[in-house]
């Protein structure tokens, strides 16, 4: 979502590490699905080939709200959406689907975008430096791989689906905490930070469940094309917060990002 990243740097501010951080949303947002609908469990259970999908979401949540707590706003949220980049390999490999020569000019306009955000003034090479720009690259990639893997197995039950995505963002999260990777012991309970804990679990569930009644009535592209303003939300909101500053190589490689996967949105085709 376009404003999360402010639950998630205030939620840094007051001593929370992004692991913990997303540990605490995708275990409230869980334990609220599970409450709702019981019987996704079993319905998990039944489909184990899902516990990629589980990894891919859950991966995804951790590379993108550890990378926009840390980094520029701006410059993590177009590396997050380099879609057309990783889409198209995906999609090949998991779909069978043959890039076209549209796709590959697509993926030419994704990668010149691409140097130009990683431009850096005096940087012999634009290439990723620092953690957040690594992470963002990897949420991204593993968004893409999350969508290859929806497609895939759009005829599995939507429950199990949705169940894994968020069991996915409690157990990535929980396993790199436990590896040692949030720092030391869980936050203690402190009235600073539970407000805004609440407010990013419940806007996360809220959020999910407008995108899945949403996606089952709109057609396909008019879906890829709202969740794209989320890369606008977080620009602007970002800017005007004072979280990122952009420079004119970002911008420029932004709107050759942004026109790549809006080119890439095939109108007529359904969502799975």
């Amino acid at each position: 979502m376009g404003l999360s990243w402010i639950a998630f740097k205030a939620l840094h501010g007051h001593g929370l590490h992004p692991l913990w951080s997303t540990v605490v949303v995708y275990a409230g947002a869980l334990l609220a699905l599970l409450l709702w609908r019981p019987a996704s469990v079993r319905s998990l259970l039944g489909h184990p080939h899902l516990l990629a999908l589980m990894a891919a979401a859950g991966l995804t949540n951790v590379g993108f709200n550890w990378a926009v707590t840390v980094g520029d706003v701006v410059r993590v949220t177009l590396l997050f959406y380099l879609m057309p980049v990783w889409s198209i390999g995906l999609a090949w490999w998991l779909l069978g689907e043959r890039p076209t020569p549209a796709a590959l000019a697509r993926l030419g306009l994704a990668l010149a975008g691409l140097v130009l955000v990683l431009h850096r003034p005096g940087g012999a090479w634009p290439l990723p430096s620092g953690a957040a720009d690594f992470l963002a690259l990897l949420g991204g990639f593993c968004f893409a791989l999350t969508n290859a893997l929806l497609r895939r197995w759009r005829d599995t039950p939507r429950d199990a689906r949705v169940l894994a995505m968020f069991a996915g963002g409690l157990a990535m999260s929980g396993a790199l905490v436990l590896a040692g990777l949030a720092g030391g012991a869980p936050p203690a309970l402190s009235v600073s930070w539970l407000p805004w804990a609440l407010a990013l679990t419940l806007a996360f569930l809220g959020g999910n469940l407008a995108l899945q009644y949403g996606a089952a009535r709109l057609p396909a592209q008019v879906t890829a094309l709202i969740m794209l303003a989320e890369v606008v939300i977080a620009a602007v909101s970002a800017v005007l917060l004072g979280a990122a500053t952009p420079t004119a190589w970002t911008w420029a490689g932004g709107v050759l990002i942004v026109s790549a996967a809006v080119l890439s949105i095939r109108p007529g085709r359904r969502p799975g």
